[in-house]
C-alpha cells in the first residue's frame, strides 16, 4: 500500500453542511464527502482489493467505492484533513492480518489440582455422614 498513491486517487466534493453554524452554514460549503473507487485503484494489489472488500463490505458501496464524510468543522480544511485521516485508519484495520489463534493445552498440574480438590471435597462429605454400624 503506498499511501501517497492512494491519496492521489481520493476525490472530494465540498456540500454544505447542515446544523449550528448561524448564517455561515446557508453560504459556505464546508461539508466534506471523501469517495475511493476501491475497484479501480492502483495503489493497492489485487490480494489487497479482495482482503478489503471482505472486511469493508458493510462499508462499501454496491460498486465497491467507499464513501467517508465530515461535517465536524466549520473549515474545509479540517474537515477534509479529518477525513482522510479516518480513511487512512479504515483501510489499515482493514488490510491488518490478524493472527492465527495457537489452541492451548491444560497443563497435568491444573488436572491433578482439580482431582485433588474433588476427592478432598468428597472426604468431608462422606464425614458429615451419620456412621453406620
Amino acid at each position: 500500500m503506498i499511501v501517497s498513491k492512494i491519496l492521489s486517487e481520493l476525490t472530494f466534493k465540498a456540500v454544505r453542511s447542515s446544523g449550528a453554524g448561524g448564517q455561515n452554514v446557508n453560504k459556505v460549503a464546508s461539508k466534506v464527502v471523501l469517495s475511493f473507487d476501491l475497484n479501480q485503484s492502483e495503489a493497492l494489489s489485487t490480494e489487497e482489493k479482495s482482503f478489503l472488500e471482505s472486511k469493508l463490505a458493510s462499508r462499501l458501496t454496491s460498486e465497491n467505492i467507499l464513501i467517508l464524510q465530515c461535517d465536524e468543522d466549520r473549515s474545509q480544511l479540517k474537515n477534509k484533513q479529518i477525513v482522510i485521516k479516518r480513511f487512512l485508519q479504515i483501510i489499515e484495520q482493514g488490510l491488518k492480518i490478524p493472527k492465527s489463534r495457537k489452541p492451548t493445552k491444560i497443563p497435568k498440574s491444573a488436572i491433578k489440582k482439580r482431582i485433588k480438590d474433588k476427592k478432598n471435597t468428597s472426604e468431608i462429605k462422606k464425614n458429615r455422614r451419620k456412621p453406620s454400624f
